[in-house]
């Protein structure tokens, strides 16, 4: 069974930084990424690390968060925080072979100014 578990949300003052843990089992993921959703907003992509090796992010979050992965669990390490961006954030993988597509079920991220 495939499973994504997400891990380390909580609430922080603005400035203050927290760090995302999503470990994924039951296959092997390709591309993995981090998503958020803020209250009455859609949700957004934030953070992409393919299993090249390479990232990329969201305008909004570039030289503030950091995607890192260790096999099949990626993390987010976010600095800097700020109120906007308080939202759930959920992980998302892409199964290597079957390319089918898996979400967790999300932590929520409170940042207070």
């Amino acid at each position: 069974q495939v499973q994504l578990v997400e891990s380390g949300g909580g609430l922080v003052q603005a400035g203050g930084s927290l760090r995302l843990s999503c470990a994924a089992s039951g296959s092997i993921f390709s591309t993995m990424m981090w998503y958020r959703q803020a209250p009455g907003k859609q949700r957004e992509l934030v953070a992409v690390d393919t299993s090249g090796g390479s990232t990329n992010y969201a305008d909004s979050v570039k030289g503030r968060f950091t995607i890192s992965r260790v096999g099949n669990t990626v993390y987010l390490q976010m600095n800097s925080l700020k109120p906007e961006d308080t939202a759930v954030y959920y992980c998302n993988g892409y199964e290597m072979y079957s390319g089918n597509s898996h979400w967790g079920q999300g932590t929520q991220v409170t940042v207070s100014s």
